[in-house]
């Protein structure tokens, strides 16, 4: 596994699922936003930067797989290649979010649609990485899900 930021910074992850069914929601109630609402999601709040290692860690020794070897992120290779390449230009530009923790405040999201989707994060981890074949679906996995919601017809 590459870790692009270092034990210690908490960061923040989001399930795709959750990200999806959440736009969903408030796509729903279009009517209702006012012009460039702006929402932040709660997802996963992970407050030492190790607890998606450690997730991965669990699912694919429970899979009956060898516990992945963590690598840092190539940040100086990165670098050195960013004048030529307009990705890496980009992630330079945005590693200062591997450095210092960022915390995305979720209570108007919330006030707003009552609760956020969010798939617990075991779940979430292990639904990726069977979608993701790193393990077998057989593992127990279950498939991505969120809460049902009511729909309006």
């Amino acid at each position: 596994m590459t870790r692009p930021g270092r034990s210690g910074v908490g960061h923040q992850w989001a399930y795709l699922p959750d990200v999806a069914e959440t736009i969903a929601q408030l796509l729903e109630r279009a009517a209702e936003l006012e012009p460039f609402a702006r929402f932040h999601m709660g997802g996963h709040w992970d407050p030492k930067g190790e607890r998606i290692y450690e997730a991965i860690d669990a699912v694919v020794t429970a899979a009956g797989g060898v516990k992945p070897r963590r690598k840092g992120f190539p940040w100086p290779l990165v670098t050195a290649l960013s004048p030529f390449v307009t990705l890496f230009r980009e992630l330079r530009e945005m590693r200062y979010l591997w450095r210092v923790p960022l915390r995305l405040d979720n209570r108007r999201l919330t006030a707003f649609l009552g609760a956020e989707p969010h798939t617990p994060w075991e779940d979430a981890v292990r639904a990726t990485l069977v979608g993701l074949d790193c393990v077998p679906a057989s593992t127990g996995a279950r498939p991505a899900s969120v809460a049902p919601v009511a729909r309006s017809a």
